[in-house]
């Protein structure tokens, strides 16, 4: 049964490495494509036959992209639609319309809209409606009806989506077109913006980057074109149009290492990193290069959030591996005063880049003095959102992403079960979601994040059959030496396990963490002996018997004890044996004396009337400090003979 999982695993890693992690694969295809912006592509008129459609691949990927229940976009980890779909779905259903193409299918969008825009835009405005979705989602619905799509809303919403329509007024009464103080500016938004705003056409223009993007946004790109003409921005369509065949994403270009740096990171927050340990140390290998020099890693491609995102990233995945890094990597936006306003002023945007900076301040060294200032400058942007998610005024631009910063904060990194964070990250809504683009998060591929999430279960099934085998095989032995019926003292078999598997989780470390577990188990019954059961005859017999290792004199607890130590020596000695040719049986048995020998002191130290005013010193002394660190204290308050006091049986004497 095991063997047939292990199978059905490695033959499910094999194509994953095939189709995500070989060098033939473009890292767009991690990205899902973005409906939204996909639709105004298909949306721009053929400059020499007007009545079609320019980029005529975009309208296909519209007509055959619909998912079963009507809309456009993508899912969330539940299978349930997502915010995005709403004016996704819409600016799809106007392309379509447009083109006189697809009526059936309009038809299944408005039904879903119906249907559905109650329940999706309620989960927003109970919990503040995002600033990108103000600016969006009224405009669509306009233009919904400038190309006769009449979309009807329930009464019951109706005064919510007339609060939408207020909220954008505000926000173009309030912001410039382009301002140091809101991100993304209004002008990415320009697709977007009602007919009545006015704006210079040459103003929008002379934002145009270097490769004839606005903002690197396809849809804003595509409404500057229908509005000017301008042939850098037909270029830069063009290049976007044929680069990405199957839907395009909502950023253009984008960082190709960005994209397989969340790659890597969601293998590992899935817990399947150990099934592709040689490709990500390539992938690191060739991100750390690129940052040891700095020509290879530029910082004027991205936007700000974007930028940090990577960084603080590449960071926590570098030195999580071994790489050594200067935390100056990302805590570049500590230097500048104007950096740090403007992400407060936007801390819903730079949401997914701030929880990042949070969770690479996990990896902090002594001296770090870079990582304590950005955890301080990062916790106290991530508690002011969930105060205000907590006051009905959540900033945060979907609301399952508050539970995930919710948790970062509450619970201490190095407090964490592996193998339950894998868990929760797989039942996690928003485990597909990545960095905040202008209209929704940037997502991973639906289908390839669903293989990964389908390796993810099988994977953590895989392991949980074999730490359940693990756990009764180590009661059955624990039972068969005796040491879970002693009658005394702690039953710990389970406890024992549990403090071993929650630190050395791997399937393939099964042996450490039964030969770990073993022996904590032994030890702790060894300890409950000493501690309430043996007679001080008792201990000097076992003590004496761990010495010379011959259980001759014992009987009762005591031999039960030495034999349950003996056997486990001897099969420890035996499985080395086995690996490395050499014998260390007589080095075990050193080693496990040590212990014993350790209890018996302990005991006549607390019953020793001399002693008895700073045993408890002595008892946090040696377990803090060893052996060796304890004779000092002791030679100064009994002079030379405390050497011979170490001895097992002048330590009975003492009592």
């Amino acid at each position: 049964m095991e063997f047939s999982k292990s199978f059905n695993i490695q033959a499910l890693v094999k194509t994953i490495k095939e189709e995500l992690l070989s060098d033939n694969n473009d890292p767009y295809s991690f990205i899902a494509p973005s409906a939204y912006d996909t639709a105004w592509l298909a949306m721009v008129p053929d400059m020499s036959e007007p009545c079609q459609p320019m980029f005529k691949n975009c309208l296909d990927w519209v007509l055959s992209n619909q998912n079963v229940e009507g809309f456009w976009g993508e899912y969330d980890g539940h299978g349930m639609p997502t915010i995005e779909c709403l004016p996704a779905t819409i600016a799809c259903m106007i392309a379509l319309k447009r083109w006189n193409a697809g009526e059936t299918i309009i038809d299944k969008g408005m039904a879903f809209i119906e249907a559905n825009a109650e329940k999706l835009i309620g989960e927003i405005y109970d919990s503040n409606c995002p600033r990108w979705f103000a600016i969006v989602f009224p405009a669509m619905v306009e233009m919904a009806q400038i190309n006769g799509l009449e979309i009807i809303f329930p009464d019951r919403i109706k005064r919510v989506v007339m609060s939408m329509f207020y909220k954008r007024e505000q926000i173009l009464e309030r912001e410039e077109l382009v301002d140091r103080y809101h991100y993304p500016p209004l002008l990415s938004y320009l697709e977007a913006l009602p007919a009545l705003y006015n704006f210079d056409q040459e103003d929008a223009l002379k934002h145009l980057h270097a490769d004839g993007s606005l903002f690197q946004s396809p849809s804003a790109t595509a409404s500057a074109f229908m509005a000017t003409g301008n042939k850098d921005c037909l270029n830069y369509l063009q290049t976007l149009a044929q680069k990405c065949t199957h839907g395009v994403p909502q950023t253009y270009p984008m960082d190709e290492e960005l994209l397989k740096l969340c790659m890597v990171n969601q293998l590992q927050r899935l817990g399947l990193a150990e099934h592709f340990n040689q490709e990500i140390e390539e992938l690191l290998q060739q991100v750390y290069r690129n940052y040891m020099n700095q020509e290879s890693w530029p910082k004027g491609t991205n936007s700000m959030a974007t930028q940090l995102y990577k960084d603080s990233l590449a960071f926590c995945l570098l030195r999580t591996h071994g790489f050594r890094v200067s935390p100056c990597m990302f805590c570049w936006f500590l230097l500048e005063e104007e950096v740090q306003d403007q992400i407060e002023s936007n801390h819903e945007y730079f949401s997914g880049a701030i929880l990042n900076v949070y969770r690479a301040t996990d990896l902090m060294f002594p001296g770090d003095h870079e990582l304590e200032e950005a955890r301080s400058f990062s916790r106290k942007l991530l508690e002011k959102t969930i105060s205000m998610g907590n006051k009905d005024q959540h900033p945060v631009p979907f609301p399952s992403f508050h539970s995930v910063i919710k948790h970062e904060l509450r619970f201490p990194w190095m407090a964490r079960l592996d193998h339950l964070e894998h868990r929760m990250w797989m039942e996690e809504k928003n485990s597909s979601g990545l960095w905040m683009g202008k209209t929704s998060f940037h997502r991973l591929s639906c289908l390839h994040n669903d293989k990964l999430k389908q390796l993810a279960v099988k994977n953590y099934e895989f392991r949980r059959t074999t730490y359940k085998s693990e756990l009764e095989e180590l009661t059955r032995w624990s039972k068969s030496w005796g040491l879970s019926d002693m009658g005394f003292g702690r039953e710990k078999t389970a406890y024992c396990y549990f403090a071993v598997a929650a630190s050395t989780s791997l399937p393939q470390d099964s042996e450490i963490r039964m030969m770990v577990a073993k022996s904590a188990i032994v030890i702790t019954v060894a300890d409950d002996f000493y501690d309430v059961e043996g007679s001080l005859d008792d201990l000097e017999k076992i003590t004496d018997a761990v010495q010379r290792w011959d259980a001759k004199g014992l009987s009762g607890h005591s031999k039960t004890i030495f034999d349950a130590l003996d056997s486990l020596v001897n099969e420890l000695a035996r499985k080395y044996f086995r690996q490395h040719g050499t014998d260390i049986t007589n080095s075990l048995r050193d080693i496990v004396s040590f212990p014993v020998i350790f209890f018996t002191f302990m005991v006549c130290l607390i019953l020793s009337t001399q002693l008895i005013n700073v045993s408890r010193y002595f008892v946090f002394l040696w377990c803090e400090s060893g052996v060796k660190h304890l004779l000092p204290g002791l030679r100064k308050l009994n002079g030379a003979k405390v050497d011979s006091y170490l001895q097992p049986k002048s330590i009975l004497r003492l009592a």
